[in-house]
Order: structure tokens, then sequence, then C-alpha cells
């Protein structure tokens, strides 16, 4: 009998001391699981935030020149559009091959000093192709008619500095008293429905310019 009690007395003591041990144990599980779970979910969230932090890339993107024609501007020295960013418009313009007929109307109207001391302006510059497709005779003529000329020269430039999403739909007042409009999306924007830029958003020191394939003619 003594025996018997003495087995059930062992017995109890070592279920007394393995129980504790035991519920420890289930309860580092319990932590284990809960910190995989948390950790499972970081990649979710890491995923988020790097799909939001694409949004001002996007907007950021038309803060810079664009058009195929770009890609013919120099890298660097005063004709890159970081040359052309410290220098006002005219001089800005000079800097730029592609722009010497545009300068040599504007040098012959009169109008350098006029465009460079001008303040938030916008201009919508004609290549040296896009003149190129006035018939000779009729460009030789109106680059010796001042007062033609300065017409045509002030109807390219707006009194105001556009963005190129207000080209989207657009209608503005020029220097020389009409309007010009635009129309288009993303980078694919037309002036008058008729001269398409080419190398738009560009930065000068007093005026945003955008270079266009074809002369606007005042109406």
């Amino acid at each position: 009998m003594n025996t018997l009690r003495l087995r059930r007395a062992a017995i109890a003591a070592t279920a007394a001391a393995v129980l504790p041990f035991a519920l420890t144990a289930c309860g580092d599980d319990g932590k284990d699981n809960a910190s995989d779970a948390s950790s499972s979910t970081a990649p979710s969230n890491a995923a988020e935030d790097g799909s939001a932090s694409d949004d001002p890339g996007d907007s950021m993107a038309m803060d810079k020149p664009f058009g195929t024609a770009c890609s013919a501007v120099p890298e660097d020295g005063a004709g890159s559009f970081g040359g052309m960013a410290k220098d006002p418009v005219a001089t800005a313009a000079s800097n730029n091959p592609a722009l010497s007929t545009l300068v040599a109307a504007v040098k012959k109207a009169g109008l350098v000093d006029t465009l460079n001391n001008a303040r938030g302006i916008t201009v919508f510059a004609p290549t040296n192709d896009a003149f190129a497709k006035i018939p000779k005779a009729d460009l030789d003529k109106v680059l010796n008619d001042k007062a033609t000329l300065t017409k045509i020269l002030t109807y390219h430039v707006v009194g105001q500095k556009i963005a190129p999403a207000q080209l989207a739909n657009g209608s503005f007042a020029t220097l020389e008293k009409s309007k010009v409009t635009t129309s288009g999306t993303g980078e694919d924007y037309v002036v008058n429905d008729t001269a398409r830029v080419v190398c738009g958003n560009v930065s000068t020191a007093n005026a945003t310019v955008y270079i266009v394939d074809t002369v606007l003619m005042p109406k």
C-alpha cells in the first residue's frame, strides 16, 4: 500500500515539473507564428509603397523638353538645354543652329531687345525647315518688309508662359493681337491645326519655347 502511494506521488511530481515546460513551448510557437505572419505582410506593404512612389516621377516627366527634334539639341554648351536656360530667348535661339533663319528674321525686324527684355512669355519658334516651306520669292519679300515681318513674328509670341498641359485645348492671345489655338495630348501637339511641335517645353531665362515645323500666319 505504501509502495502504491509512493508511485502516485512520484507521477504527480513529474507531471508538475513537465507541464510548465510544455506550456512555455506552446507559448513560444504562438510567438513564432505571429512573427511569421507579420513578416509575410511586409512584401505587400513594400510593393504598395513602390507603386505609390512611381506617381511623382510620372508627374515630373513633362517638366522636361519633349519631342522628336529634341535629340538634335547639343548635350552641352550654349546651345544645350542647360545653356539656353541661362540666356534670354532671342540670345538662346541664336545658339541653336536649327533656328538660324528665325534669328535672322528677328534681327531684321528689330525685335531682339523686345524679346530679350520681355518677361514670362512663350515663343512658338519655327525651324529653318519651316521657313524653307515658304517659296523663296515670298520669303525674301517678307524678310524685306519690316511691317509684315514684325506682324508675323509677333504672332508667334504669347504674353504668358504656357505649360504643356495647357496645349491640350488652348487659345492664346499673341503680341500681334490675334490668337493662336493649340490641341493634342501627351507629347503630340499642333498649333493652329497645321504646325506640329517638334521640341517643346524648352526653357530660356525669360520664356518657354515650343519649336514648330511650320511658320504660323496671322489671319
